[in-house]
This record gives C-alpha cells, structure tokens and sequence, in this order.
C-alpha cells in the first residue's frame, strides 16, 4: 500500500454496513482499508455502536489508547445525545447515524486525508478571529429583550459590512428570534451541540440560518428538555468555538438566570440588562446586578444598563432609577410602538422596516458604541 495511502480499520460491525464503507472508501483514490498483518498503526478504524451503546464505550476507549489506530470514528443506527456527548468527551472526531449519507463520510475521509498529506488550501487556515459576544438578558417578560438583541445584531452588520455576525436564541421558554426576522427556523444550538465534533465555520454556516445582510441566526430549541440536556460546558464550548469564527456575536438570553445564561454571562464581553422606568424592573435590575456579583462575573465593567421604551416624562426619572441602582444608565432608546410592532409583524429589523426613526438609530448608536466602530478605541475601551 503506499506510503501516503489513508488506511483504515472496520471493526466490530455489521456486514451490510461494512459493505457500504468499502464501497465508500473504494471510491476514494488514496484510501484503503488497512492489513493487519502490516506493521504499524493505521491511520483511523471505524467502529459499529449497538443499541447498548453506552455498554460499549470501555471497548471504544481500549480501541483509542490501543494504538491500533492514530484516530476513531463511530457509526450506529441508535444515536442519542448521552451517547454523543460521551463520544466528545473520549476524542471521537466523526460519529456517522445510519443509514449512512456517503457524502458525510466522504467529507470526513477527505479531510482526514487532506489533514495527513498536507493540503495547499486547508479548512484551519481560515483566519482565527477574536470576537466580542454581547449578551442581552431582560430585567423581566416583556421588556423587549428579543427587540434589543435583534436590532443590535442587525445595526453591527450594517455598520460593519465586512465583519461577521452571528445572534443566537438562548430563551428557552419564549424563543423567537427566528420570527422577528421572517426566517424559517432551521438548525438550532442543541442540534449543533449534538454535532460538537464537527464544529467548524463551513458546517456551522451551513445550518445557521441567515438574512439577505449576511447576519447567520442560531435558533433556540423548542424541546431543549426532553431532546437534549446539553451542560454549560457545551454552551460555553460552542460559544468560545464561535468566538474564532465571527467578529460579533449577540445572544439573546432572555429573562433566565440559568446555568445556560450563566454559560454566557462568564464568557461575554459584555452584558446588557434590559429594563423599563418601573419600580418593578429595577428592582429586578437590583436583584441580576446582585446575582452578578455573588458569581463574580460577568464584573461591573462589563455590565450596561438600558432603558428600553424610554419617555421623557417617565415618573420614575432616569437620575432617579440611576441613584436606586447605584449605577448608570449606559443609553435610553425610545419608546416607539408603531415601528417597533410594524416590524416584528413583518418579520423585520427596524434597519429595513423604519430605517429613519429615531429609534432606529437609537439602535445604530449602541451597536456604534459597543463595537467602537468611528472610534480609534476597540474592544472593552470603547463602552466606558
């Protein structure tokens, strides 16, 4: 066989699929199944799961630390998250569901080759991004959390043509990003989460819905809790994932203090907290900017306060509501329902629906502060 040849190991697996691997792997030019009477490891061996799967794994971490193989795949007709996730955890890189799709497997083989002979063009070669992630979480229901994280997403696309940026859905309970932009809720985070080992940019713009401005949406999953009980380490791999992959990235955590919002509050740059002139959002301010404090993050400095829907005449003034919280007001955007309403029914940002109201470009200047754009200062700088 030679030298350069990708060689493969099918073990513990059923004829019928057996027979489709070396159907796929015949086609490959460069790839060939390996013979065990040859000395040395191979380059990658392919093992079946059954039903029983988690049963299986001590005999799938004795094929890893083995050295029969310098890499495992895995396939299996019963896949569910538990068993994913275990897979992750043991340094499986590929896990095919059946039946198989031979371009998926074609992709993994190829890359894997590409990965030993070293390509011209790879997929790590892409540039490694360092990008900022703003989280939006709401003093309570109702505030407008989904219209601020929404509207900020698409102001830092417009004024950052040539930059990538990416909003996700991490209200559970009321999830509707997807609808505020008139996009048809494709793959969401949990599903991506499933396919952890696959992460890169091409997959996950791939399955990331997106509008005509190039913004990618990762919608929130509607049956997060009977489907999938994916941690915080998953959340806040997937986000750090993300973070090498778009310049900006908006999450819209909704009113939740759960381990998931905390997954997100630790590793944004920023965090805003969404709130109306009322006694009782601002006490509920109180209360997150508390919370904050006894986790330790995300640190004052990295905390803003926005008033949304905000009157001029409001009884509760905002050097009233600033002295209470012991904090100031970063920015007020104005309460306009008419456009506000006009573009969530159309399934459209203000950007496109009312590009000349004001509270557009309410909208325009907090994403302009927050992102320093017209500014010589980046990054933390630009928000105090």
């Amino acid at each position: 066989m030679a030298q350069n040849t990708l060689t493969i190991i099918l073990a513990r697996m059923d004829e019928s699929v057996r027979r489709e691997f070396m159907r796929i792997i015949d086609s490959l030019e460069g790839c060939g199944l390996h013979d065990e009477k040859e000395k040395g490891m191979a380059d990658l061996l392919i093992m079946e799961l059954g039903e029983n799967a988690e049963k299986e794994f001590p005999l799938v971490n004795q094929a890893i630390h083995s050295g029969a193989a310098e890499r495992v795949f895995l396939t299996s007709k019963f896949i569910r998250p538990e068993v994913l996730i275990e897979a992750m955890r043991a340094g499986v890189k590929e896990f095919f569901s059946q039946p198989l799709r031979t371009e998926e497997v074609k992709t993994a083989l190829l890359k894997l080759m590409n990965e030993k002979s070293g390509p011209v063009t790879k997929i790590a070669d892409r540039p490694v991004k360092h990008g900022q992630l703003f989280s939006v979480i709401g003093s309570k229901g109702g505030v407008g959390t989904t219209t601020v994280a929404v509207n900020l997403a698409t102001c830092l696309k417009e004024i950052h043509r040539d930059k990538t940026v990416a909003l996700i859905d991490m209200n559970l309970v009321f999830g509707e990003v997807p609808l505020f932009l008139g996009l048809t809720q494709s793959f969401d985070w949990a599903e991506v989460a499933k396919n952890i080992h696959r992460l890169d940019y091409t997959y996950l713009t791939s399955v990331m819905a997106h509008d005509e401005s190039g913004l990618y949406v990762l919608s929130s999953p509607v049956t997060v809790q009977d489907e999938f009980r994916a941690g915080p380490d998953i959340v806040s791999n997937l986000l750090t994932e993300m973070k090498s992959m778009f310049d900006f990235i908006v999450v819209d955590a909704g009113q939740s203090m759960d381990y998931y919002a905390k997954a997100v509050f630790k590793i944004s740059e920023l965090t805003l907290i969404v709130t109306l002139l009322t006694l009782p959002c601002l006490i509920n301010v109180k209360r997150i900017l508390d919370a904050f404090a006894r986790m330790g993050y995300p640190a004052d400095d990295q905390t803003r306060i926005l008033v949304n829907r905000f009157l001029k005449r409001s009884i509760i003034s905002e050097d009233e509501a600033a002295k209470t919280l012991q904090k100031p007001i970063f920015m007020n955007i104005p309460n306009d329902f008419q456009n506000t309403m006009g573009a969530i029914n159309h399934g459209r940002p203000l950007t496109s629906q009312s590009p000349r109201a004001e509270i557009t470009e309410s909208f325009k200047e907090l994403a302009t502060r927050i992102s320093g754009a017209g500014t010589k200062k980046k990054g933390i700088l630009s928000w105090r």
